[in-house]
């Protein structure tokens, strides 16, 4: 279940980060509104998470995974760009993410 609500945490913080930038700085309310919801549950999906996995570990996964999401939302969604260092840096992100999930016991808790 831990993995679920940190999935859940992600998707929710990548929805209100996502959010913020459509919001155009908070004017437009629907979009704020979002963004508050968003934040607002992706704490509280971690918060739900952090029950069975360690601070450090789920915090690790929860925002590196969260950059490479929110980043490829941006290319796709605001036709931002990415250069090479920063597809190098979340490609190194990846694979930190998958060392600490397929070799730490940490993550076993």
């Amino acid at each position: 279940m831990k993995y679920v609500f940190l999935l859940l945490a992600i998707l929710s913080e990548v929805a209100g980060t996502v959010a913020l930038e459509a919001s155009a700085q908070f004017t437009k309310p629907f979009l704020s509104f979002l963004t508050i919801v968003g934040y607002g549950l992706a704490l509280y999906f971690l918060g739900l998470t952090l029950r069975t996995m360690p601070t450090g570990i789920a915090y690790a996964i929860w925002s590196g995974v969260g950059t490479v999401m929110v980043a490829a939302v941006g290319v796709v969604f605001f036709k931002q760009h990415l250069d090479m260092p920063s597809i190098v840096g979340m490609t190194l992100i990846i694979m930190g993410v998958l060392v600490m999930n397929l070799l730490s016991k940490a993550v076993q808790h």
